[in-house]
């Protein structure tokens, strides 16, 4: 690769744990490094980086991470829905928290500071598992699952009826701002985003209701979530092994819904406050900008970055 510089900044590791297959200095392997959390294991050759990402369904990934670049004015931007484009993380943990309080029978339980890097940013499943293993081991991710989408159909029809947590979804600071700017300059905005539809468009729905841009169908240039909920009496979509930190939602975006090419990805720009987020945008090839307030920083995924903002607004002198 051009630069493997940032995987200095990870942690060099000497095995991964799950596949012993992969070893350090073994099989042309110069390093295997791991961010804080663990969440994908990066692995060092001469001339490439293999990523390894751990699914807690069951089925690791492994991908090449591209080279990327950046080349400004920008044609395209693709832009997170949760904690980049909407203020709705805290409303998603508290409904992992709710679900957990279902499992373990009791309504006072709270999850702790240090789970929230597990909580946010991955597929529910992932999420869901990883409070299984550490407060309720004998339950499982299916009983998990159907206490969740009880809860979030609940939440959210109520939202949508004017009841319930009504400070459950914010536009971002800036954001209107932002697109008008992004439209003035005619570039192509796609928002992309992890959750299921029944979760994300009452989010999106909400944002533009309060910043007064009309329909979200007809201003953005596409818009993709991870589909339907697998349950009873309903179609699914496989929405829990392909999104964040998978590359296909961002690149789906990127190449059906925005028509860029392979030859134009350095006139593209991902924009991300998780570490999944920031590693689908660069394995679907693109530079990633950093939001503050996600779990970048406390998954020690800062060094994938081309730069990290505060606002939305103080990312416009790089685009452009």
């Amino acid at each position: 690769m051009k630069s493997k510089h940032f995987l200095r900044a990870l942690n060099p590791v000497d095995r991964i744990e799950e596949d012993p297959s992969f070893q350090s200095g073994e099989d042309g392997i110069l390093q295997i490094y791991a961010p804080k959390d663990r969440k994908a294991y990066f692995i060092e050759y001469e001339n490439k980086v293999l990523v390894w990402i751990r699914s807690a369904m069951g089925h690791p990934a492994i991908y090449p991470l591209p080279e990327s670049n950046f080349e400004a004015p920008i044609k395209a931007v693709l832009m997170d829905l949760d904690g980049t484009s909407v203020k709705s993380e805290s409303f998603w943990i508290w409904i992992i928290e709710q679900t957990v309080c279902k499992l373990l029978g009791d309504p006072k339980f709270t999850l702790e500071n240090a789970d929230e890097p597990f909580v946010s940013g991955h597929s529910v499943s992932e999420h869901l598992q990883y409070c299984i293993q550490k407060y309720c081991p004998d339950k499982s991710v299916d009983d998990a699952r159907k206490h969740y989408f009880d809860i979030t159909h609940y939440e959210m029809n109520e939202i949508l009826e004017g009841r319930g947590k009504r400070d459950a979804f914010h536009p971002v600071d800036g954001l209107k701002e932002f697109l008008l700017e992004l439209k003035a300059k005619q570039v192509r905005i796609g928002l992309v985003t992890s959750g299921l539809y029944e979760k994300a468009w009452p989010e999106i729905i909400s944002a533009f209701e309060q910043i007064g841009l009309g329909d979200p169908l007809e201003f953005y240039d596409a818009i993709i979530t991870a589909g339907q909920a697998i349950r009873k009496g309903q179609t699914g979509t496989l929405g829990e092994l392909s999104p964040k930190p998978h590359p296909w939602l961002y690149a789906e975006t990127a190449r059906v819904g925005l028509g860029i090419g392979i030859d134009e990805r350095s006139r593209v720009l991902g924009i991300e406050d998780s570490s999944a987020g920031v590693l689908s945008i660069r394995l679907a090839g693109f530079e990633c900008i950093g939001m503050s307030g996600g779990n970048i920083q406390q998954s020690g995924m800062e060094s994938l970055l081309l730069q990290s903002a505060d606002q939305l607004t103080d990312i416009l002198p790089t685009l452009f």
